[in-house]
């Protein structure tokens, strides 16, 4: 079993562009969900009733990812909710390029997980 250890806390800067990106973040995923259900809903091999029970499963589902990602915005776990949206692609590389080297390192070694 490898251990990770986390800085302390993330950097002022990554905080504040943590904080400014979430949004986007959020919006993609969102973007994400919203295009699965156009997805089911355009099959029509399905039945109307069909449609709706899957839609409704997918709506439960990502919303228990959209809480898990974003429902915790604090600087105490910012680099467990970064790891998130990183692993989830929810940030260009440009965008993840912007955080410190440190603050990358950390999500990089989550990410080897």
């Amino acid at each position: 079993m490898i251990t990770i250890v986390m800085p302390g806390q993330i950097k002022e800067s990554d905080w504040k562009l943590l904080s400014k990106l979430r949004t986007d973040a959020l919006k993609r995923f969102c973007q994400r969900i919203l295009s699965a259900i156009d997805s089911i809903n355009a099959d029509h091999a399905m039945s109307a009733h069909q449609r709706y029970l899957e839609i409704y499963q997918v709506i439960e589902r990502r919303d228990k990812e959209v809480a898990q990602i974003f429902n915790n915005h604090r600087r105490s776990t910012a680099f467990f909710e970064l790891a998130a949206i990183q692993s989830h692609g929810l940030l260009t590389p440009e965008e993840f390029l912007r955080f410190s080297q440190e603050t990358r390192n950390a999500i990089g070694q989550v990410e080897q997980q």
